[in-house]
């Protein structure tokens, strides 16, 4: 009975040794199946995500929003943050049962916060990529769990090359990826500056500018600069504009100035002499030169029949002598009679130049 009651319990035990045996190597069968034959294989479903049925073509209905909804998601899907690592695979039977040890538990979504404040507190954005050693500026980047920051192909082709997942500053593996735009971000703020502070220097120099050209410095040497530069810019604009002939207008005012000195010397002497028959031609000639042919004094057409342009117009008004004076100013005989007579002074001066004349019926 004894001896029953022994070989029970040993087949008992024999039963659930080779039981658990049989479950371990089915484990590991499994394990190893999913893991290094077929990754990606579940029992859930055999098929796999690709060849779903029902799964929809696109998420996006056409016939609701427009280009600027389009291009209002892009943008968000540009801005976007998310972890680049696919989804780990569910458990194997030898994992479950422990057997092997489960695979690491991925960073949350505040960790990944404090990873990347530890990232922006080191400065990792504002400075180039550890890689290629080149500013980011506007290619995509990548952030590690490690708080390193690099180019997301640089990455790439450090991964591809090295032949595992290992961080080229930390030497830490395995690691979490996921794609940032920090370096983005910093760039644009740069370029807005950048813009911003060459407006500001264009709109100040031209206020300078404006300042220079309008307000006279206090400077005794910088006004003095300041008003020949004005008075070059009027003589310049002077020649540039005047419809007539510059050196015949010089000239004209160089006759005319050396018969007024020529007058200013008469006077100052206190004797004129009366002029002679050439004299008297040679101040008809000045008149005709100065072509002025209105009487100073009453401010209407002389009356002259022999010169000017206005005979033609004497002709249909009264007509009223001219005289000539020896200053070579004309005046119509009554005007001047008139003045004359109002006149205090024993020997009147001429009404223009306040010289003493000689006149002459013409």
């Amino acid at each position: 009975m004894l001896l029953n009651v022994s070989m029970m319990k040993s087949s008992d035990l024999t039963l659930k040794a080779s039981s658990k045996l049989v479950f371990t190597s089915v484990a590991f069968q499994d394990h190893i199946t999913r893991s290094v034959l077929l990754p990606g294989f579940s029992l859930r479903d055999p098929w796999g995500p690709r060849c779903s049925r029902n799964a929809p073509s696109s998420t996006r209905d056409p016939r609701r929003g427009g280009r600027r909804k389009e291009e209002g998601l892009r943008r968000e899907e540009e801005e976007r943050e998310y972890v680049l690592d696919p989804a780990p695979p569910p458990l194997t039977l030898a994992q479950k049962m422990g057997l092997l040890a489960p695979p690491e538990r991925r960073l949350t979504e505040d960790e990944w916060t404090r990873v990347k404040a530890r990232s922006v507190q080191q400065g990792d954005s504002t400075q180039p990529c550890a890689i290629c050693r080149e500013e980011f500026r506007l290619q995509p980047q990548v952030l590690l769990s490690c708080s390193h920051v690099f180019h997301r192909a640089c990455l790439c082709a450090f991964e591809r090359f090295s032949g595992r997942k290992c961080c080229p500053m930390c030497r830490r593996e395995p690691y979490e990826t996921r794609v940032i735009h920090d370096g983005a971000h910093l760039f644009r703020h740069h370029c807005a500056t950048r813009i911003q502070a060459c407006w500001r220097g264009y709109i100040a120099r031209k206020w300078y500018t404006h300042v220079r050209e309008t307000v006279c410095p206090k400077d005794k040497k910088l006004r003095r600069r300041f008003f020949e530069k004005k008075l070059q810019e009027l003589n310049d604009s002077f020649v540039r504009y005047c419809h007539t002939d510059v050196e015949a207008f010089l000239s004209d005012i160089d006759r005319s100035l050396s018969s007024s000195r020529r007058a200013l010397r008469q006077l100052e002497r206190g004797s004129v002499g009366e002029p002679q028959e050439d004299d008297w031609d040679r101040i008809q000639r000045q008149v005709v030169q100065r072509g002025v042919w209105d009487c100073p004094i009453c401010l209407t057409p002389l009356c002259s029949s022999s010169h000017g342009p206005e005979a033609e117009r004497s002709k249909h008004g009264p007509q009223r002598q001219t005289v000539l004076l020896s200053c070579s100013h004309l005046f119509h005989q009554v005007c001047l009679e008139s003045f004359e007579a109002f006149n205090v002074d024993s020997r009147p001066s001429c009404p223009l130049c306040r010289s003493v004349y000689y006149k002459k019926l013409i």
